[in-house]
């Protein structure tokens, strides 16, 4: 699973244009941000054509509210391309913003004078499925019910608080909820959206959805998914908005960053949203792209970072969790990886970078290499250090299973120096690199694992702190592993914030109150941050129109208006 969104923009015409980008974003070593970015826009955008387009992650499913449609590409090519919502997450000069879609008649009205919040949304006249049928307020009544009564669903973050959905009209869905949610805008929006009642209703959605579905709301439509292999959309023509301009688009399944940058090079896809890698970066300062167009930038949706079982020993102990953050060089490590892009040092938060306004930016700055104060921590813990250098405590060593996904020759790369990193400070580290269908049911949501190597990304414009470390969300037999709290956090304090937090409509108080959470993630290092993972898009030169990377939304959120130049 990797759960990472993608902004900058620059051409790639020629090696000159390259070191111009570089010469930008490297600057200024205290500025890990990029430059500012626009569209790969041109006038006269062709019709016609298909366009290949490489994805080196494949969906295990197309059931959106479901858990195994977690998969980021997965989402980004299907999804946001045709399902309806009600938001997206929108450019607003440096930053993004939630704006209402075409699917509505203007901002929802949110009315809090009542004892409970009310949102009122005015379903668009025009919005209709692909069968012609209009999209009504069951729909969203539909979406709200699934997420709060099926099993092994993703994320019920914010409709577990919605007390009813008002669909006596058709055309305007009246949405109560039980108290205040800060985050309403994310419902029916950047993540889920609204699916067809007409088409699910009475139905088993899982399986209707799975592998795939010929109905849309959205400007393309799945014409096929052969597993393995490809996944096909068309233009949606019952589509009420902007008509896409090619004929189709092909996502061909490439199974890792290598092969995947190969067939770029090579011609045989039009584009790449490549897993940020080490040979990418080289590839780029060293001019061997040609023909191609680059997005760039650390401004991103992703945290990436080691995700830390905390009911595992030896990481349920507090002192020893402080001591692996002692132990890790993590401006080394980013430097080495992504130095030439210029991000050089950690990050230092739980929030990701465009969500700065929601962050504690140094937070996690006190967490730099120093062995004698693992050494304090960990003698002051009870543990000793052995004739074979590592550490144990009551005849168990201190030994770390560390996972990541398989396939990334970067990840194994940084496992490899915090391997080596770990064990000059006295912890047995092994390495383990699985699918993620192996990795994610097998170990993850069940908590075997110590330490895992992972980019999450917020769906939505807002940070998700208690989706990932209030207790509530800890993945449980009784809640069908459908949690997204993998570090198994169980903490009042951080409850506390993160719950009143979500509860808070003062976007001001909402902020300071996540901060708060934040410090106390970094103070009991229930998580320890790496670096942004740098959102990169390649495309050939030849493919033109409103190609533009989106932290939230993804790479494909305007590819209707993407032409090919013949």
């Amino acid at each position: 699973m990797s759960l990472r969104d993608r902004r900058i923009v620059a051409r790639l015409v020629a090696l000159l244009a390259v070191f111009a980008i570089l010469a930008v974003a490297c600057s200024d070593d205290d500025d890990e941000t990029s430059s500012p970015t626009t569209p790969n826009t041109t006038g006269g955008v062709p019709t016609g054509g298909t366009l290949v387009f490489g994805l080196e992650q494949e969906p295990d499913c197309l059931d959106w509210l479901g858990s195994c449609a977690t998969v980021a590409y997965g989402h980004w090519a299907a999804n946001v391309t045709t399902v309806p919502r009600a938001f997206s997450v929108e450019k607003a000069g440096d930053t993004f913003e939630y704006e209402p879609t075409s699917l509505l008649v203007g901002e929802p009205k949110l009315d809090q004078s009542g004892a409970k919040p009310q949102v009122t949304y005015r379903i668009n006249p025009k919005a209709v499925w692909s069968d012609g049928e209009p999209i009504v307020s069951s729909d969203f009544k539909y979406v709200w019910q699934q997420v709060t009564t099926s099993e092994d669903i993703n994320d019920t973050t914010g409709y577990e608080k919605i007390e009813s959905v008002d669909d006596s009209k058709p055309d305007i869905a009246v949405v109560t909820f039980k108290e205040p949610y800060a985050d309403w805008r994310s419902l029916f929006g950047s993540t889920y959206g609204v699916l067809p009642s007409h088409l699910l209703e009475g139905k088993d959605r899982a399986a209707e959805m799975a592998n795939g579905y010929s109905w849309s709301g959205g400007p393309w439509k799945i014409e096929s998914w052969n597993k393995g292999e490809t996944l096909t959309l068309i233009p949606n023509d019952a589509y009420w908005g902007a008509k896409p301009k090619l004929d189709e688009v092909v996502f061909r399944f490439v199974p890792d960053t290598p092969s995947e940058f190969r067939a770029f090079k090579d011609g045989e896809v039009d584009g790449i949203y490549p897993q940020p890698s080490i040979e990418i970066v080289d590839q780029i300062t060293s001019g061997g792209i040609a023909n191609a167009n680059a997005q760039y930038t650390a401004e991103t949706a992703n945290t990436d970072g080691l995700w830390i079982n905390t009911e595992k020993p030896p990481f349920d102990d507090v002192s020893v969790r402080r001591a692996l953050a002692y132990s890790i060089d993590r401006d080394a490590i980013v430097n080495r990886v992504f130095g030439k892009i210029g991000v050089k040092r950690a990050l230092q938060d739980v929030t990701p970078p465009i969500l700065k306004a929601y962050g504690e930016p140094s937070a996690f700055a006190k967490y730099k290499l120093d062995l004698d104060e693992v050494n304090d921590l960990m003698t002051g813990a009870g543990w000793r250090k052995g004739g074979d250098g590592f550490w144990a405590k009551g005849g168990q060593k201190a030994s770390i299973e560390m996972f990541s996904a398989a396939g990334n020759k970067t990840r194994e790369l940084i496992l490899q120096v915090l391997q080596t990193q770990l064990k000059d400070a006295g912890f047995d580290a092994s390495i383990e690199l699985l699918t993620p269908r192996e990795l994610f049911p097998g170990h993850v949501l069940i908590g075997d694992y110590n330490l895992l190597l992972l980019s999450r990304r917020v769906g939505s414009f807002y940070p998700e702190s208690c989706a990932l470390f209030c207790s509530k969300n800890i993945p449980t037999e009784e809640n069908g592993l459908s949690g997204q709290n993998i570090d198994r956090v169980n903490d009042p304090k951080v409850d506390e914030a993160y719950l009143a937090g979500e509860t808070e409509m003062d976007e001001a108080k909402a902020q300071s109150l996540n901060r708060k959470g934040n410090r106390i993630i970094a103070d009991k290092v229930y998580f320890l941050p790496m670096d942004p993972q740098p959102n990169i898009l390649l495309t050939k030169t030849k493919v033109v129109g409103s190609v533009e990377d989106n932290p939230v939304m993804g790479p494909f959120w305007k590819m209707w208006g993407w032409g090919l130049k013949k």
